[in-house]
């Protein structure tokens, strides 16, 4: 068994029995490969990569749930992988023993297009269901940048760019099927867009990374697609941006999509155009809109938001007329990050999110803009800045992680004391671990304390992640 250091709540497993178990029901589906091993050893964040003792590739919900009694019965840890997209360590195994793998559970169950519902297993990707959803004037909005599994995507609560208008993953949820730790299936929620019966075990479900139950199936809410303009605009400082956002939420004009990009990131931008790049921007702190039920320039709403981008020292709308040129500015949103990445040889990015009241959006961003900007390694500030939420982006290397460390603990810091969050949409994983005390309170964290030694009691879901180690 590989070797970790294990808190002293967590009993000694029998790994290799569970393995020579695993092995002899799956057979070629369960892999102590060394290349399969290393696939599933990290995440895209930046914490340290660890090996599993096996991976097994089920294909249904019951083979989930024997694989589950199997570790319940020898006490070998479980962690759940859907893509390895996740950027606080939430599908590392940190403890070694089981990764369990969802790639096999990639059914697209049901679509019902007059329900706007669709029930789809864990491994399905997001951009797999809205192919199959095209010719449906459907879609599932919520959009986190990778092309995430959907139940990665409900066990973490994601969001991403979408989120302003059509909400994150909570309100996006119907219900779950569920394996809990001793094999059990368990079916929550209903088709019905709303129930006030028993407890909303759903949203328990959602968003706990793997640590209460692993997620199988997913009933998803669907929505119409929208006829849609984009448009871009740059500011003169950053202030101006921040500024525009909060008028238009506090004027409540209709909006889509406002994603804001920093001096830096327009930098990193302009730099790719050259190289052949798609986009080239003014050298301006920038935002991207997507306006919906919108009829575009002429648009009162438009006109409206054209007008408050002005005041506050933007420079006029630039429309992406067409479908293929919107897509280019989100496509650019989405690769940015990536190219920044490749301009510092050796680098390894460190990404942090946070949330806060809109009300202290301006101080959040502009404090964390100050931090990166008083540091020797290179920053960029994204974010869905719309309901609160954005990212500090480092490009970091081996010998700047404790530098970067302190600065996003600040950034984390910051958003607490405004009343906000110290992760947006990423999760806690392994990396906001320590901020949940401060966050939410001793009480309700030992109330968390108690909801995880009652599901999982020999601790192994997802060992080491959400909940901070006893001490």
């Amino acid at each position: 068994m590989t070797e970790h250091a294990l808190p002293q709540t967590f009993e000694p497993s029998d790994t290799a029995s569970a393995v020579e178990a695993l092995k002899a029901r799956f057979g070629e589906a369960a892999s102590t490969g060394s290349s399969v091993l290393g696939l599933h050893r990290r995440d895209e964040s930046h914490h340290a990569p660890f090996d599993p003792d096996i991976v097994v590739f089920p294909s249904s919900t019951e083979e989930v749930a024997e694989v589950l009694r199997i570790a319940s019965r020898f006490r070998v840890p479980v962690t759940p992988w859907g893509t390895g997209s996740g950027l606080e360590g939430g599908a590392i195994p940190t403890r070694g023993g089981i990764t369990l793998s969802m790639a096999r559970l990639d059914r697209i169950l049901e679509i019902r297009p007059d329900d706007m519902i669709a029930r789809v297993e864990a491994g399905v990707r997001r951009k797999t269901l809205n192919r199959e959803l095209r010719d449906t004037g459907l879609f599932f909005p919520v959009d986190p940048g990778a092309d995430a599994s959907l139940g990665g995507m409900a066990s973490t609560g994601a969001s991403g760019t979408n989120a302003v208008r059509y909400g994150v993953m909570r309100e996006n949820v119907l219900g779950l099927t569920v394996v809990t730790a001793a094999g059990e299936i368990v079916k929550t929620g209903s088709l019905a867009r709303k129930s006030s019966s028993g407890y909303d075990l759903t949203r328990l479900f959602v968003g706990s990374e793997g640590t209460l139950g692993v997620v199988t199936e997913v009933s998803l809410r669907l929505h119409p697609i929208a006829d849609s303009v984009s448009a871009l605009a740059g500011f003169e400082t950053l202030e101006g941006a921040i500024a525009t956002v909060i008028d238009i939420k506090r004027m409540g004009l209709s909006i889509g999509r406002v994603e804001l990009l920093d001096l830096q990131t327009v930098h990193a931008i302009n730099r790719e155009h050259a190289r052949g790049g798609p986009l080239a921007l003014e050298p301006l702190p920038t935002l991207f809109f997507e306006f919906q039920h919108a009829l575009g320039e002429s648009d009162p709403s438009t006109e409206a938001i054209a007008e408050i981008v002005a005041s506050h020292g933007g420079t006029p709308l630039r429309w992406m007329r067409g479908a293929d040129a919107a897509q280019v500015i989100w496509d650019v949103r989405r690769d940015a990050m990536g190219w920044a990445e490749r301009e510092r040889p050796g680098s390894r990015s460190w990404s942090t999110d946070t949330c806060v009241p809109i009300s202290a959006l301006a101080e959040s961003i502009l404090g964390a803009s100050a931090d990166i900007a008083a540091s020797s390694v290179p920053g960029y500030i994204i974010g869905h800045v719309g309901d609160g939420n954005f990212h500090c982006i480092f490009m970091m290397l081996p010998d700047e992680e404790d530098e970067v460390h302190a600065i996003a603990e600040r950034i984390a810091r910051r958003a607490l004391q405004a009343s906000g969050t110290a992760t947006g949409e990423h999760g806690v994983g392994i990396g906001k671990r320590e901020f949940l005390i401060e966050e939410h309170g001793l009480p309700a964290v030992t109330l968390m304390r108690t909801l995880k030694a009652a599901l999982d009691p020999l601790d192994i879901l997802n060992p080491g992640k959400v909940l901070p180690d006893l001490v």
